[in-house]
This record gives structure tokens, sequence and C-alpha cells, in this order.
């Protein structure tokens, strides 16, 4: 993988709460509301597990694009991992992994990933797409941590 990077969110919920939000479609399409992001093939809704596949439909920077992702490592609770399977990078993989921290959990995303396109996709890498995706799974992220304080109180 070329570009890589990581972030660290505190959820206001057990592990085992936090990796199963995780893993809702539903939590996913509502925190990527703004960029119109839809489950158009294979598992659509509830909550993935290993082997499940889903196919998802956004738009970023003006333009649609799709992909299909594959739980393909899960450790309930602590960790799971999905990757591209078709899409629009060489290669994408995205590691979940939970720790309890206090009352919380730790919730670490690992994100690698490599562009199409050779050294354009090298440039596009560190020029837009690590931070685009950086913000992405912020955003997310955000939304699962307040979804989770709602929850929980």
């Amino acid at each position: 993988m070329t570009a890589e990077f990581t972030q660290v969110t505190i959820l206001p919920v057990s592990p085992p709460r936090a990796f199963e939000l995780s893993l809702s479609v539903e939590a996913h399409l509502r925190s990527m509301a703004r960029s119109r992001e839809r489950a158009v093939g294979a598992v659509t809704s509830g909550t993935l597990t290993l082997g499940d596949e889903v196919t998802w439909r956004a738009w970023h920077f003006g333009v649609p694009w799709q992909m299909t992702s594959r739980v393909t490592e899960c450790e309930p609770p602590h960790r799971f991992v999905d990757e591209q399977v078709r899409g629009p990078f060489r290669a994408f993989r995205h590691e979940h992994l939970f720790t309890a921290a206090g009352d919380g959990t730790l919730m670490t995303d690992q994100v690698a990933f490599t562009a199409p396109f050779g050294v354009l996709g090298r440039l596009a890498e560190r020029v837009v797409l690590r931070r685009y995706l950086a913000q992405l799974i912020g955003a997310r992220n955000r939304y699962l941590a307040a979804a989770a304080a709602r929850a929980a109180g």
C-alpha cells in the first residue's frame, strides 16, 4: 500500500457495542449522508459480519463512485478488517480496532490504500486523497461517537 493514516476516537460505549455500531450499514449510511452514500448491492442493511460484501455508491469530487468492500477479518469485539474487492482504488484496506478505555472504547482506524494510475495516482494520494479520506473517516467517527453518546445517555 502506498498511502496510510491512523485515526483514534473515543466512543462512550463498551467495545462490543462500539464494534457492532461500526459494522452497522445504517450507521455508515447516516454518517456519510453528505456524500449521498447508498448501499446498492450485496448486503444493504443490518450488521455486517465475516465474509459479507456491500457495494457503496456515493458522490465524491462531484463524480459518482462505486466501491464493493468485503469484511475479510473479524475478531469480535476487538477487531475487523474491510477491504475493497471492486472499485476506484488499486487497493484499499481499513482495519478497525476496539480497546476498552475507562467507561468507553478507544476505536482506532488504520487505513492503507493505493490509487490507480501509477505516478499520477501517487501524486493524487499525497496531494488530495489521504487528506480527503481522513476527513471522511473523521466525519464517520464523529457520527459514531454522537450516536453512541445518544444511546448511552
